[in-house]
């Protein structure tokens, strides 16, 4: 008896991480939600001594043991020298603080050469036998070398074309309104917009023609793009109470669906490939791919910054309501390793929305928004990671 309370004793009470530096024990408090065991990154980086350092957009810098990782809030994955370690469940902030994994510190920190040992059987963090000191955090430079100035490069990407007409609607006047002309029309415009502001424009497609969901990332990635934006039109689920009511804008970033209606906008859209050719169809479900390539895209959160600013930017201009920044499984965001967003510019089964997307005046409207979208963010961007680049 008196032996199992001794093991008891030394391994901690079990609701805690211990960690053992300089001969001092810790127990760090853990929590158990959604199937994994979160503990504080602050009090355990505190404790191996490293530090948190909050950046913008809910993003964090976490330094100890002689690495460096960036997590990000709702992000399921940490980057550390350029390399992405997937996480068992995604790093969640709390009243401005991070929780994380215990596997961040168990098994993700060593791998990434973190001068940290983990005893499972003890549940004990420790340092390495062979390690002489925890390496001192590096400081961040305020400001980079100045560099030359580089043209930002934005991607312009008109939804569906050739055989595939997207959705259909009609305009007041009982005039045919299809989503490849109305995303063709936009993008066109918002090229020049674009290009009035001084950055590079390429376009995935000029004319009616279909390209392929997964040739248009990478033809963004070929291009060397800073920005993807794709241009859509959205349709109302004829199941709703009364379909034909439904409009407005709304812009989406790779993410899991959280919702139904997310879910079937992302299924809408990804229909496409039923028109693709047998060669060039893959024939993973979409969301196999989200999930395979989740831990490849490391812009999820600037992504996300991205569609809200084009939501803010359209709400000024849209005679619809904003239904807000949302995520989903869009298989053309997939392979675009840059921020990337979708936008669903209005709704074509709405005769308002329709006509105001399919004249050339709100063609025109719509484009100089998103314009401006991009450009607020680009100016952010770049505040934020503190390095001279032109347009």
């Amino acid at each position: 008896m008196v032996a199992l309370l001794l093991a008891a004793a030394l391994l901690g009470p079990p609701d805690s991480l211990r960690i053992l530096v300089s001969g001092r024990d810790s127990a760090i408090p853990v929590r158990t939600e959604a199937n994994a065991t979160f503990v504080g990154a602050e009090a355990t980086v505190g404790v191996l001594g490293g530090r948190v350092q909050r950046l913008p957009n809910h993003r964090y810098l976490v330094s100890f043991a002689g690495v460096v990782f960036e997590l990000a809030d709702r992000a399921p994955f940490a980057l550390s020298g350029g390399r992405l370690y997937s996480l068992v469940a995604a790093a969640r902030e709390r009243d401005g603080r991070l929780d994380v994994p215990v596997q961040f510190f168990t098994e993700i920190a060593p791998r990434a050469g973190a001068r940290l040992q983990w005893d499972p059987a003890k549940r004990l963090l420790s340092p390495n036998p062979d390690a002489i000191a925890v390496a001192p955090v590096p400081p961040r430079s305020p400001a980079a070398p100045a560099r030359p100035a580089r043209r930002r490069v934005i991607v312009v990407d008109a939804g569906h074309g050739g055989r595939d007409p997207g959705m259909r609607g009609w305009s007041p006047d009982r005039t045919l309104v299809r989503e490849k002309d109305v995303t063709l029309g936009v993008s066109l415009q918002l090229e020049q917009e674009l290009e009035r502001r001084g950055y590079a424009v390429v376009m995935t497609r000029r004319t009616d023609t279909l390209i392929a969901l997964d040739d248009r990332g990478r033809i963004a990635n070929r291009s060397k793009g800073d920005l993807f934006i794709s241009v859509h039109v959205n349709a109302a689920n004829p199941h709703w109470r009364e379909p034909h009511a439904a409009r407005g804008f709304e812009t989406y970033f790779l993410a899991e669906a959280k919702t139904e209606d997310e879910r079937r906008v992302a299924q809408m859209e990804n229909e496409v490939v039923r028109f693709e050719t047998e060669a060039d169809a893959p024939r993973d479900d979409p969301l196999g791919f989200i999930i395979n390539d989740m831990a490849q895209n490391e812009h999820l959160r600037e992504s996300n910054d991205l569609a809200e600013s084009v939501q803010a930017a359209l709400r000024r201009v849209h005679p619809g309501p904003s239904r807000g920044v949302k995520q989903a499984g869009f298989r053309v965001l997939v392979k675009a390793y840059m921020p990337a967003v979708l936008v669903e510019i209005g709704f074509g089964t709405n005769t308002a929305d329709a006509a105001f997307m399919s004249s050339e005046s709100g063609q025109r409207t719509l484009a100089a928004a998103i314009a401006d979208a991009a450009a607020e963010y680009l100016a952010r961007y770049q505040q934020r990671i503190g390095v001279g680049g032109g347009r």
